[in-house]
């Protein structure tokens, strides 16, 4: 219970307020779980791990990807000692998406590569294949690319892993996962008029105290309205948004705040992108300090 609440307060919490926290139930459980009678001590240890991977996606919002990864890396050190051989592979899913906000394409297809062997679960390497489009996305490798999103919405599409006692991996706010990827890669494919299309469908069906989840879809959703030339209602779509980043602050959503700046650069002459850009700015600004 106490970890479904910290990862809802996740959505509404700055990452480094919520940070020590999680360190510290980490390391508590851990703990618990080395002193605990053999029977009780694989769950502790797999809770513990989730709690570990968690605190490394936190770590990542917090603009800290060292950090990110090497908790990443005891999440999947705990899970292996609580029995769990699988969650070792989501790690690699999860240091892919550092790669890819870094821009490492290559680093990213080969990650997530490694995550789709056919005993793995079909939920992991469903969000493997999902992250090996978006890497192929990035180099504009529209066939792999959307032959992985095929993948991906195979595997996820009999997924039920919300009927399941453990806590649910990835993502748990966004409905179908790989229709959300598909509008993420769409845009880093050049077809952003395609990819708005999917975002704003997708959008509408996040839960309304996902504010750091809306955040990052709806911020690819402007980013697409913007490329393809809907610069007003992309506007429109960024200033509700940035009201709520405050609360919100997060490394990898800013990275596509930053790329929307850049796109909007181009129209100086739209009153729409004149009044938004200093709002933009202060995003923008507590990443250089």
């Amino acid at each position: 219970m106490q970890f479904d609440q910290l990862r809802k307060l996740g959505q509404s919490t700055a990452p480094k307020v919520l940070l020590p926290l999680l360190e510290t139930q980490t390391r508590m459980i851990a703990e618990l779980a080395a002193d605990a009678r053999s029977g009780s001590r694989a769950p502790a240890l797999l809770l513990a791990s989730r709690f570990a991977e968690f605190t490394g996606w936190m770590a990542q919002e917090a603009g800290d990807s060292d950090a990110a990864l090497g908790w990443t890396g005891e999440a999947a050190e705990l899970a292996r000692a609580g029995g769990d051989p699988y969650l070792g592979s989501y790690a690699l899913v999860r240091r892919a998406l550092v790669t890819m906000y870094a821009g490492d394409a290559a680093g990213t297809v080969a990650l997530a590569r490694r995550a789709q062997s056919s005993e793995l679960p079909p939920r992991i390497r469903g969000l493997a294949a999902q992250r090996e489009a978006q890497g192929h996305a990035l180099v504009g490798n529209e066939l792999d690319c959307l032959h992985s999103l095929d993948r991906a919405r195979e595997l996820l599409a009999g997924d039920d892993a919300r009927t399941g006692a453990e806590p649910v991996i990835g993502t748990t706010h966004v409905s179908d996962p790989a229709a959300m990827s598909t509008g993420w890669c769409l845009h880093d494919l050049g077809r952003p008029k395609a990819a708005a299309e999917v975002l704003d469908r997708e959008y509408l069906r996040l839960p309304p105290h996902a504010l750091r989840t809306r955040a990052r879809y709806g911020f690819r959703r402007s980013l697409a309205h913007a490329a393809s030339g809907e610069v007003e209602h992309a506007c429109s779509i960024a200033k509700d948004l940035l009201g709520v980043m405050p609360a919100v602050p997060s490394a990898t959503v800013n990275s596509d705040v930053r790329r929307l700046a850049r796109e909007l650069s181009r129209f100086r002459s739209s009153r729409a992108v004149r009044d938004l850009q200093p709002a933009l700015a202060r995003v923008l600004a507590p990443a250089h300090s």
